[in-house]
């Protein structure tokens, strides 16, 4: 559960990421600030691959 939650995370993190970087170079225009949507691809980006890189192989819920 929790890998598939920082997948998940993951990308989003990196299309927020390549979103953000995007529009503030000014090659896509987006709804909302491009650097709010890069800071936050930057934060779910790095907290999720603290979840996968913690996250042992094994799927037990014990």
């Amino acid at each position: 559960m929790i890998k598939i939650f920082g997948v998940i995370l993951l990308v989003l993190g990196a299309v927020g990421l390549v979103l953000g970087i995007l529009g503030i170079f000014g090659s896509v225009a987006v709804g909302i600030s491009p650097w709010a949507l890069a800071i936050l691809g930057l934060i779910f980006f790095t907290s999720s691959i603290g979840l996968l890189k913690r996250q042992k192989d094994t799927d037990d819920t014990s």
